[in-house]
Formats: structure tokens, C-alpha cells, sequence
């Protein structure tokens, strides 16, 4: 694959195949080169370093159109990926994508374990300040994370949440798939005592401080409960700012089904009834970023 290939859409113009561009830019001003630009200047956006962590599971169509727009970010990143065992191709295009400068972290799973062991193994790999999951199949606006990361580093948030029912530009579809998150994310609350409005999400972003404590332990879709379950444990911050979505349908190669969402109410009920259970976690004096003052990373 070409390094125009892999860009596709690598302008910084909006991209109609990526979810609520322009809804997910209005925040924030565009660059010269199109780029979201964060408004708050005062904040170390130049000293951060944020580990995206991308888990792969055939999406061959859609993952480097992905990293692309992951790559535009104007932040100092770190870019893990973990294929799953990806059987449509895939694995064939990310080792072209590595060498074009795409990924800095490859890891390929020899077989299809599920979207925890994929992250698990992600996080292992990560480096940054703060770390935060992207999926590859173009459901979430890569353009929206800035605006997560705010909130850490004005020091209010250990972990921030991109919420899809808070207003942000969503498709409309799927009314049971809905209504399935929104008793999940009930019955997580009960058993958390925090007031999320999507604990499905897939945009959560932790200090790898913080993250690095957690206990995960789980294979499949189970890793959202069990995240969120730990968080709470360890007593962290959690904020929820709205994000776009553009939810793909089965034909379209959505992954997520009934069955997971039955196992959901077991994962949900085990993460925070059952060992192991996450140690209140104490904030370091200063964050990471703040150490590096002194001597700014270079971009």
C-alpha cells in the first residue's frame, strides 16, 4: 500500500466517512493544515504525551483511513496497535502501515481472543502520560480527542469518558442496541455508585498512572464493565463530555451482539462484587507532564 493509499482522505478536509467531522471540530479552531487546534493555550499540550490504543479485528477498509486521522492530531502521540487475529486481510496492510510511520507499536495476536485481551495487551505496550482507546472502524472521530484530554491536564479528571447519549451528533438506528447500553450502564452505576450515561463507550481515556494499578483480566467485551468497575474502586475522577457517533449496523460489520450484552450483566456483577479488586489509588504530587517543564518536548 502507498503512503497516499494508506492517507486516503489525508487533507484535513472533512471526511464524510468519519463520524460528526465537522460537529467534532467546531470546538476547537482549524490549523492552517486543518488540523483541530486546541483553544486553551495555557495547557501542556506540547509536554503530553498520549498513547492511542487501537484494537484490530478485520477492518481492513477502514484502518488506515484511522491512523490517518489519529496521525493529524496536534499532540504527541504514542500509536498502539494490537491485531486480533484478523482473517479479512488486515494483518497484511498494518506491517505497511508501521513502515510509513502510521504505528510505532505492532502486535499481532496469533488468534482471535477478544477485544480485552487485545487492550490488555495494548496497555502493556503503552508509554505515554494517558492513555485512550480508538477503535478502527470509523465510529468515533479521532478529531474529538483533544477535547478529552482536557480535562486531565486542567488537573480536573483522572479519566474521562467520551459519552455518545450527551447531546454529541449521532446516527440514528439500532433502538434495542440503545436501549441495551442504557441498562447497562444503569445497572453499572447501581453497583458503582458513579452517574455515567454510557459506560459502553468505546472512548476512555486514564493516566497510564493510574491505569497501570487496575486489575483487568477480562478476554472479550467484558473489559468495559470490568474498566469501569476498577476506576471506581481506585476512587479515580471520571468526567463525560459528549462525543459524535456514527454507529455501523451488523451488515456493516459491527462486531458487538446480544450475546455480549447478556454476558455484560455477569461481567458487570462480577467486576464489582467479586476479586480482584482495584487499591485506592493515590495522584502523584506532580503529573508527569509537569516534570517535564523544564526541558519541553521537542514536536
Amino acid at each position: 500500500m502507498s503512503e497516499a493509499e494508506a492517507r486516503g482522505k489525508g487533507s484535513g478536509a472533512p471526511d464524510p466517512e468519519v463520524p460528526g467531522t465537522e460537529a467534532g471540530i467546531s470546538r476547537w479552531r482549524r490549523g492552517s493544515d486543518g488540523r483541530p487546534t486546541p483553544p486553551d493555550r495555557r495547557l501542556p499540550w506540547d509536554r503530553v504525551v498520549l498513547s492511542v490504543v487501537i484494537p484490530v479485528y478485520n477492518e481492513r477498509k477502514t484502518v488506515a483511513r484511522v491512523l490517518e486521522r489519529v496521525r493529524q492530531l496536534p499532540l504527541g502521540l504514542q500509536v498502539v496497535v494490537v491485531d486480533d487475529g484478523s482473517t479479512d486481510g488486515t494483518r497484511e496492510i498494518l506491517p505497511e502501515l508501521e513502515a510509513e510511520g502510521f504505528i510505532d507499536t505492532l502486535v499481532m495476536h496469533e488468534e482471535n481472543r477478544g477485544k480485552g485481551a487485545a487492550l490488555r495487551t495494548g496497555f502493556d505496550e503503552a508509554v505515554g502520560d494517558v492513555v485512550v482507546v480508538q477503535d478502527a472502524d470509523l465510529e468515533y472521530d479521532p478529531f474529538e480527542l483533544p477535547a478529552l484530554l482536557e480535562p486531565i491536564l486542567k488537573g480536573w479528571a483522572d479519566a474521562v469518558y467520551g459519552s455518545r447519549f450527551l447531546g454529541g451528533p449521532h446516527r440514528v438506528h439500532l433502538f434495542w442496541h440503545y436501549q441495551g447500553n442504557r441498562f447497562l450502564t444503569l445497572l453499572s452505576n447501581v453497583l458503582t455508585d458513579l452517574n455515567l450515561t454510557d459506560m459502553e463507550t468505546c472512548y476512555k481515556m486514564v493516566r497510564r498512572d493510574l491505569l497501570e494499578t487496575l486489575p483487568l483480566t477480562r478476554e472479550r467485551f467484558g473489559i468495559e464493565p470490568e474498566l469501569t468497575a476498577r476506576l471506581a474502586q481506585a476512587g479515580a475522577r471520571i468526567y463525560e463530555l459528549p462525543v459524535s457517533y456514527r454507529g455501523r449496523s451488523y451488515a456493516e460489520g459491527k462486531k458487538i451482539g446480544w450475546k455480549d450484552g447478556v454476558a455484560a450483566l455477569w461481567h458487570i456483577v462480577r467486576s464489582n462484587l467479586l476479586p480482584p479488586r482495584a487499591q485506592r489509588w493515590e495522584r502523584p504530587e506532580r503529573d508527569p507532564w509537569e516534570r517535564r517543564k523544564e526541558t519541553p518536548r521537542k514536536r
